[in-house]
C-alpha cells in the first residue's frame, strides 16, 4: 500500500510539480491549493504533510507555520510529520517556531524533496 502524502501549496505550478515527482516515486498524493483540506484530515490520514508557509487563498491570518504548530500540538495529529516549504531566507526559524519536523527552501531539487520525504516514510518502490 502506497504511503499517502498531503501537499498544500497555493502555487499551481509548484503544487503540480511536487505531485508529479511524488507520484513518479509511487507515493499516493492528495493535493490542495489551500489549507481548508486540514479540516477533513481524518478522512485522508496522510503519512506526511508538505505545506507551503504562505497560503494566499487561506481565508484567515494563519500561515503554514501556525498551521503546523496547531497540528503538532494536537494529540490526534502530532504524529504526522510536517515539512514546511518556503522561499523565505529564515525558513529554518519558521519551521522551528511551527514545530515542523523539517523544511525545504524553494527552489529545491527533486533529490532534496525525495530524500526529505524518505526521512519520514519508507519509499514504496
Amino acid at each position: 500500500m502506497a504511503q499517502k502524502i498531503l501537499v498544500i501549496e497555493d502555487d499551481k505550478d509548484v503544487r503540480e510539480t511536487i505531485v508529479y515527482i511524488l507520484e513518479d516515486h509511487k507515493y499516493e498524493v492528495i493535493s490542495s491549493a489551500d489549507a481548508k483540506i486540514l479540516k477533513s484530515l481524518h478522512h485522508f490520514e496522510p503519512d506526511i504533510i508538505i505545506m507551503d508557509n504562505w497560503l494566499t487563498e487561506w481565508k484567515s491570518d494563519a500561515n503554514g507555520q501556525q498551521l503546523s504548530r496547531q497540528l503538532k500540538l494536537n494529540p490526534a495529529t502530532s504524529h504526522i510529520p510536517v515539512i514546511i516549504i518556503s522561499a523565505m531566507s529564515n525558513i529554518k526559524e519558521i519551521a522551528e517556531a511551527g514545530l515542523a519536523d523539517a523544511y525545504l527552501q524553494k527552489p529545491f531539487d527533486v533529490v532534496s524533496l525525495i530524500d526529505m520525504v524518505k526521512k519520514f516514510i519508507k519509499s514504496p518502490i
